[in-house]
Formats: C-alpha cells, structure tokens, sequence
C-alpha cells in the first residue's frame, strides 16, 4: 500500500512538472489577444456585457445586423460608426481596470437611447483569485488535459509540451447568415427630424449613394383672414409655386443638391440653386451637437444671370428626447446683384424712390424646432430673421394727416412658419403655413409676399429616398 501511495504521489508531481513545463515554454512574451464579437441591432448590443482582463490587447469585431449602429466607449477612444450589414474591427488596449458604458453613437430609432452595454476591465490580480479554475482530461488522447478560467480554454499536451488555444462556439450559421439579409425599412420606424423643418435646413445627414426627391409647394393667398378667404377655399384655390429638387450621397458624409424654383417676380425669376454640404458631426459620444454646412450658387432665369452665392451652417441640438433645437445662420452674397430689387426709374420718377438703395449683401439667423408627438409624427416651428438687404417692396411713406408722400421705404417681414410632419418609411409628408413663397436659400428666409405674421399661406413638403 505504502509502494502505491509513493507511485501515485510521484506520477502527480511528474505530471505538474511536465504541465508547468510546457507552460513556461509555450507561454507568449506578450499578453494574448482577446477577440469579442458584437451584433448590434435595434435595440440591444449582443453580448450586453464584455469581460476582459487589465492588459489585455482586445479586439471588438461588431457587426450591424439591420442599419447603421455606433459604438462609443468614451474612456477608451472608441467612437466608430458601423454601416447596415457590415461589420468593424476595434482594436484596444484594456489599460485601465473598472466599469465603462457601451451606448450606440449613431441614430438608430425610438428605442436609440436603451441602446447601451457595459465593459468591465477585471483587475489581473483579483480576477486570478476569484476565477473558477476547471480542468478535465481528454479521454481519446493520453496525456492531454482541457483548462478552462474566465472564460477562456486551453488545450495543454504533456507529451509534446505544447498549449493550444480553443475558440469560443461561434454562431449558428443561421444566425450568421442573417446578417446578409436585406431589411426593408419599417414605416413606423421613427428618425428625430428630416432635412428641412419648413424652409429651415436640418442637420439630417444624407446617406451614401442615396438618391432623394424634395417637393416644395405653397399657395400664394393666405388662408387668414379666414372670412375673405373661405370663398377661395382658405387660399387652396389660389395659385401656387411648386419647386422641385434633389441630393445625392456622394459619401457618408458629402452630398450634392439641385433645386429649382419656378417663383417669377421682381428681382428674381426661374431660380436654379447648386450646392455642396458636408456633416461634420453627429450628436453622439463625445459630441454634444450635430454640425453640418452648404454652400451653393443660385441664378436666375435658369442659371444664366444674377448669381448668389450662400454659405450656411446648421447646428442641431435635442433638448429632450422628443425636441430637436436648430440654428442655422447664414451668409448670401450678391442678394441684390445689380440693384435688381431696387427702384428703377420705368417704374418711378420720383428721386427720393430712386435713391432707396436696399444693399447688395444679406445674412440670416435661422431658428427651428422639431417636435415629436408620436413615433412618426412631428410638429413644426422655424423663425428667421434677416439683416442687410431684405427682399419685400419698396412702398412711399405718406404723412398721416395729409396724406402727403413724404418719402420710400422697404417693406419686409422675416420668414416664420409651422406645420405638422408625418413620415412613411422613406416617405416624408408636411403640411406647412408660412409666409413666404421662395425657397431657395437666398430667398426662403424673407417674405416673398411680403405677408406679416399674422398672415400664412398653406404649403406642404414631400421628400422621397429612392435609395
């Protein structure tokens, strides 16, 4: 019995020096690679939750499995954008031991802000004294021992003094496959706002290689006061002045837009605006606000004369999660090119009309809300001031008791406006009420009508993403 216990006793520690052997002489000058995948759909990160060690090299492989997705952890660098059904390498060094949040940093739907998961980074020393050691032996092979710790597996060969590696289960091929399907886009799948309020530009990014249609349409004779105009139908009898125009995606973040405005009257005439715009931002991660700017050249009668150039910026900002806040200022050079807005002496002879001049130059302060009442509903506000030169009417001041011209004056009202907004899938419809005709960029923020606020003509807007 005493000549067992000293065969078994010597065979256990042969055995733990072979182990330790082939563990010394296997082991990496450098800490292991640690590679994860991710899926991130609506709503969720799979897994929620990642485990790594302090020093490990950490290698996130995410994948969107229906449309774009971000994921930002914010104390480690990381703010990635994932396109629809691709998948992103993320490559880190877990340096620090703790607790981080995972949110998604792009724009995803109603649910975009439950779109979070955690990261915890466990100490190398505390991990080692808490982890759950399992060690089973390989029955087919002799000599060949499974460990199992923290979730990882290794393969260890006495006899050949050798470790393997063993991967984690990877997903069932159905599952992956899943991945590559195309996902039509729900009709009740929210998005905070569109590219415009009323006239007002957005910070909406336009997708890559996407090809969109914006309609703008608006009745000229306000629909108040409500008793002259109901004859008219509230002004739905009137004429009208539809626009017609189009973006297109050049990358995620370029896009290229046409624009055609049909209006024809003093100064300005068959517009035709081109223009260039780029996203900056997004207000996501480490960003608090969206960011987009557009430049662009309007000229009239088809683009053959009186050029404007504009230069926008677009600034979006969510108070809540239903309330979207823009500002959008904005530059238009040449507005009054010519003095075409001015007094002409075939329309007047009097000198103190013909010495009005109203400026060449223009700016704008464009403020605008969206805010949603429902998942694919919105209601609409935009505001916008102009300084310099301002498109109106050149009218005569008359003395109030004589009723005597006593001079020329410009007769403006900023742009304001409202409606309700309603989307479809790739369908986007909005009843408007503004007071103005125009809009170009150059134009949209004066009134055209020269309507006060207590006047609105009833307009919509459709917008169609073909691709």
């Amino acid at each position: 019995m005493l000549q067992l216990k000293h065969l078994c006793a010597s065979a256990a520690t042969l055995f733990t020096l072979a182990v330790c052997a082939g563990v010394c002489d296997a082991a990496p000058s450098e800490p292991p690679q640690r590679e994860i995948k991710i899926i991130a759909r609506r709503f969720q990160f799979v897994p929620k939750t990642i485990n790594v060690k302090k020093g490990e090299r950490v290698r996130l492989s995410v994948t969107a499995e229906d449309v774009d997705h971000g994921i930002s952890i914010q104390e480690f660098g990381i703010d990635q954008i994932i396109k629809a059904h691709e998948t992103k390498v993320i490559e880190f060094n877990a340096d620090k031991a703790g607790r981080f949040g995972v949110i998604c940093s792009v724009f995803c739907g109603d649910g975009h802000p439950d779109m979070v998961g955690e990261l915890i980074v466990a100490d190398a020393v505390a991990a080692a004294d808490n982890s759950d050691l399992k060690v089973t032996f390989d029955d087919s092979a002799p000599g060949v021992v499974i460990v199992e710790s923290n979730g990882e597996r290794l393969r260890i060969d006495t006899a050949t003094k050798s470790i393997e590696r063993l991967d984690t289960p990877q997903a069932p091929a159905k599952q992956a496959d899943t991945h590559k399907a195309e996902v039509r886009e729900s009709s009740s799948a929210y998005e905070p706002y569109e590219h415009h309020i009323v006239n007002l530009p957005t910070t909406k990014a336009v997708r890559k290689h996407s090809f969109n249609v914006h309609f703008t349409h608006r009745f000229l004779e306000p629909f108040h006061p409500i008793n002259d105009t109901a004859k008219d139908l509230f002004g739905l009898d009137s004429t009208s002045v539809s626009g017609l125009g189009f973006t297109f995606g050049i990358t995620d973040r370029l896009y290229a837009s046409f624009y055609r405005s049909p209006l024809c009257r003093k100064g300005v005439c068959k517009t035709i605006e081109l223009g260039l715009g780029y996203h900056w931002l997004d207000e996501a991660g480490r960003s608090p606000i969206s960011l987009s700017t557009y430049a662009s050249v309007e000229g009239d009668d088809n683009f053959q004369k009186t050029y404007t150039y504009n230069f926008q910026t677009m600034i979006g900002r969510s108070i809540t999660r239903y309330v979207n806040f823009f500002f959008s200022p904005a530059v238009h050079i040449n507005a009054n090119g010519q003095g075409r807005f001015n007094i002409h002496p075939d329309e007047s002879t009097d000198p103190r009309a013909l010495a009005l001049r109203l400026g060449q130059h223009t700016g704008s302060f464009g403020f605008g809300l969206n805010g949603r009442i429902r998942p694919t509903v919105s209601l609409l506000f935009e505001y916008i001031p102009r300084i310099g030169f301002k498109m109106g009417r050149i009218v005569p001041v008359e003395n109030k008791e004589t009723g005597e011209v006593i001079g020329f004056e410009n007769d403006s009202e900023a742009a304001l406006g409202f409606g309700v907004e309603k989307r479809i899938g790739r369908h986007v419809f909005s009843l408007t009420f503004s007071n103005t005709q125009a809009t170009t960029t150059a134009r949209y923020n004066s009134s055209s009508g020269v309507l006060p606020p207590s006047k609105f003509a009833i307009g919509f807007n459709l917008y169609r993403r073909l691709k």
